[in-house]
């Protein structure tokens, strides 16, 4: 099969697209010929292996995984044994190690049902960057309705998603943007809209019950003074950032965890793990329209390097889809 393939960190252009052998199906997993998959953060960060501290789980001289992608949405080809809720077939999207390639191996706790409706692309799109803002919104921020939300970041991958479940979750949704994003977050139903090219949302004086901060430019005694005083702040790390760290956004969520003992404000650290549980909420905020993937452009399975180009260099809005 064909797939791409990273064997040291560095540039787009150490990403190759190669034949190689087609995974096998092990126990509890699901073999998926894939049909679309999606361009993350997470992809530009391990290509680059920055930064460097993540390289102690990605992989010292080299990324561990050696095929890159994580989102996939496709038909299931084969079952291993002990899978009982999937057979050949079916039309599924979900999350594993080594999405951007012909077929993919994955667990079937991480695999659901494709939404109704939907497109590949877009069952595509949803499920590292929904079950972030998913996680991020409901668990670690208990979004109840009629709450003040902001989202930083509100026109990227994760905070498209996120602007829309916290207008399901019944929160009043405020989005930061730049300029030539406000359109699109208005359209997704933000309340309220923030340019961070002309207004800083730290220093209006408005405070929020939540701040989801998906970029992390900004400092904890900033964010803070955006927060009423049993606020919570959400930290989920940054996105694409200038590379050459040797902690980047990290160091900010590092310093989260140590100072949320000491504050009234709850400062939390997202670590989002995918679950079969969190994909099936998705699927039916999709299929309830509560939900709707937005897709900035789409790539070839051939032309990954610049999908991941286009992410690092233009920060991309919403979400980048490569096509199987």
């Amino acid at each position: 099969m064909k797939a791409i393939v990273q064997e040291r960190y560095g540039p787009p252009d150490v990403l190759e697209l190669r034949e190689v052998d087609r995974p096998v199906a092990a126990e509890h997993e699901v073999l998926v010929r894939v049909r679309a998959a999606s361009v993350n953060a997470r992809d530009w960060h391990t290509m680059r292996g920055d930064p460097y501290l993540a390289r102690l789980a990605l992989g010292v001289g080299a990324p561990k995984a050696r095929i890159r992608g994580t989102d996939f949405a496709g038909r299931v080809e084969a079952v291993g044994p002990g899978v009982t809720g999937f057979r050949p077939g079916d039309e599924v999207f979900g999350e594993a190690d080594g999405a951007f390639a012909e077929y993919v191996c994955a667990s079937d706790s991480v695999v659901e049902v494709k939404p109704a409706g939907l497109s590949f692309e877009q069952a595509a799109a949803l499920p590292l960057a929904g079950n972030t803002a998913l996680m991020g919104l409901r668990d670690l921020g208990r979004v109840q309705p009629g709450q003040r939300v902001l989202v930083n970041g509100a026109s990227g991958g994760v905070g498209t998603f996120a602007v829309q479940i916290a207008k399901a979750l019944g929160a009043e949704v405020t989005g930061v943007c730049s300029t030539k994003n406000l359109d699109l977050v208005g359209s997704l139903g933000a309340d309220h809209l923030v340019d961070y090219t002309r207004e800083d949302f730290t220093t209006t004086g408005r405070q929020y019950d939540l701040v989801f901060d998906l970029v992390g430019n900004r400092s904890l005694a900033e964010c803070r003074r955006a927060l009423t005083p049993v606020g919570r702040l959400v930290l989920a790390g940054g996105g694409v950032f200038e590379g050459g760290s040797a902690v980047g956004p990290i160091g900010l969520v590092l310093r989260g965890k140590l100072m949320s003992p000491f504050v009234r404000q709850r400062l939390l650290v997202l670590t989002a793990k995918p679950a079969r549980e969190n994909l099936a909420a998705l699927r039916e905020l999709a299929e309830s329209g509560r939900l709707t993937p937005v897709i900035d452009r789409t790539y070839a399975l051939s032309e990954v390097p610049d999908a991941i180009r286009y992410l690092e260099v233009e920060h991309a809005r919403a979400k980048v889809i490569v096509t199987v």
